[in-house]
């Protein structure tokens, strides 16, 4: 099995995979910022790892929620020959509270209503001149358009645009959104 039958297949599972414009952005600011250690935030199936283990000599550690998509993921970061990964079975908020570790990449695409909660807790475990690459952050359009969001939408959207607001309003980040696809801010971290 290659990536594009992954992907397929997990698209055929109703599983979200990054989408083509983003994953060659993704795999873009892998190379430039050459990353030892890899959060992903969001696991899915395995592919956006799969990916970044590709365009790197890094180690992953990706968190994911549901233990079908944990199981899988595990299958196929198997079936790509991949060990260097520590999955975590669990909830993504939990772990950014807890976790000791520090990263040189973060790659969120977890619940898009949570970035904003998470925000804080991500740029104390990156590293100085780490990335942090968050996808689906225009969610459907809504976040840039001027009509109400629809209600069951709202609290994401709201959320979403306080979490570019703070992306672009802190000193330490060098931040920039691509109107690609989905929307896709990345951030590198100037400052300790």
């Amino acid at each position: 099995m290659d990536l594009q039958q992954l992907k397929q297949i997990q698209k055929n599972l109703n599983i979200p995979v990054v989408r083509d414009e983003t994953e060659k952005l993704l795999v873009e600011k892998i190379k430039q910022i050459n990353p030892k250690k890899i959060l992903e935030i969001g696991t899915g199936g395995g592919y956006s790892g799969i990916v970044m283990l590709k365009s790197s000599n890094a180690t992953l550690t990706t968190v994911e929620l549901d233990e079908a998509r944990f199981n899988m993921a595990k299958e196929n970061f198997n079936a790509f020959g991949f060990s260097n990964v520590e999955q975590i079975l669990g909830d993504a908020k939990e772990f950014l509270n807890s976790t000791t570790q520090k990263f040189d990449f973060i790659f969120l695409d977890g619940p898009k209503g949570q970035y904003l909660n998470y925000l804080n807790n991500i740029l104390k475990i990156l590293n100085k001149n780490g990335g942090l690459f968050c996808d689906n952050v225009l969610f459907k359009g809504l976040v840039n358009s001027t009509q109400q969001p629809p209600k069951k939408y709202r609290t994401i959207v709201n959320n979403l645009r306080e979490f570019l607001l703070q992306l672009n309003n802190n000193p330490n980040l060098k931040t920039e959104i691509f109107n690609l696809e989905d929307g896709v801010s990345f951030s590198v971290k100037l400052n300790v």
